[in-house]
């Protein structure tokens, strides 16, 4: 596991999702180090330069924990802070269950914590894919989007940070039938770099990693999905006493696709919540689009715990 760390003491570590690297922490690592807290920012199982097997097996719940909990062996910690943004919100608020005794906090942006669902995530993805364009169901066949993905990382991960940093733009994917469609058919094109949030250089090292490894790694994230349910079965709707904050943009469209009311489902199952911090404008990528809003509300828990 290839890690990014910066400061001492505590770790607080950092754990990214889909399409991320520890890269996509760079500017919470240096606020979090000043702080007097060790920032460590790993490139997730399946990216950049950590392992990246190709077997969907090698992503299921007791593999990914088992990584965090090898992590905090070599930092030689009993305990740390986690954060996690998208798929790595997901594996942290599962950690808090999995290995409670080793998470001091949790610091979870973008993905509330909903209640379990009662069948498999495939099936309810492909009912869904039936009527609109998901990119879950496109992600699961392997091959598929590793064709069109790799072969087209610069167009890909230009729309897909454009897309996904505002949810009106985001959603215009689900207007397009799954039949006969890739992701780079659905979403919207984006115009040119830079942006105020990501600069032309920024940009340019995800496009260099993921054209070095591929998109494998993170897909299949996706596609372990199942196993990750399957895994859950004993504790999936155990409560999180852990103390939490949640940061989310008011423009993620990751809101919108979560039910009625994903906050309030999230207050029942966190008794540990500590404050939600909504930020105006900001889409999915909220520690990119609005460090310092973002910065100023994890310093802020980290003083409390």
């Amino acid at each position: 596991m290839f890690i990014t760390e910066q400061g001492s003491g505590v770790p607080v570590i950092l754990c990214h999702g889909f399409p991320g690297l520890g890269y996509s922490w760079r500017h919470q690592i240096p606020a979090i180090a000043d702080a007097g807290w060790h920032a460590v920012a790993p490139d997730m199982r399946g990216y950049g330069h950590s392992s990246r097997p190709t077997d969907v097996a090698a992503y299921d719940r007791t593999t990914t924990v088992a990584d965090i909990e090898g992590l905090l062996d070599a930092l030689d910690a009993d305990r740390a802070i986690f954060a996690g943004h998208d798929f790595g919100a997901q594996l942290t608020w599962d950690l808090a269950r999995w290995i409670p005794d080793r998470v001091a906090g949790l610091i979870q942006l973008s993905v509330p914590l909903t209640p379990r669902v009662p069948v498999s995530p495939s099936t309810i993805y492909t009912a869904m894919a039936r009527d609109h364009f998901l990119h879950f169901h496109y992600f699961q066949q392997p091959g598929l989007a590793e064709q069109e993905l790799d072969n087209n990382a610069d167009e890909f991960l230009r729309r897909i940070f454009w897309a996904l940093s505002d949810v009106d733009r985001y959603l215009t994917c689900w207007e397009h039938p799954s039949e006969g469609n890739g992701y780079l058919d659905v979403l919207p094109p984006a115009p040119p770099l830079p942006w105020p949030w990501l600069s032309t250089d920024e940009f340019d090292h995800y496009v260099a990693e993921f054209r070095r490894t591929g998109f494998t790694g993170g897909l299949n994230w996706y596609r372990a999905a199942d196993a990750v349910w399957e895994q859950n079965t004993e504790i999936g709707d155990a409560e999180i006493h852990t103390p939490t904050l949640f940061v989310v943009g008011d423009r993620d469209p990751v809101l919108g696709m979560m039910g009625r009311d994903p906050l309030g489902s999230m207050k029942q199952l966190v008794p540990g919540l500590r404050h939600v911090e909504t930020v105006p404008g900001a889409g999915h990528f909220v520690q990119m689009q609005e460090p310092d809003r973002v910065n100023a509300a994890i310093l802020e828990f980290l003083n409390g715990v």
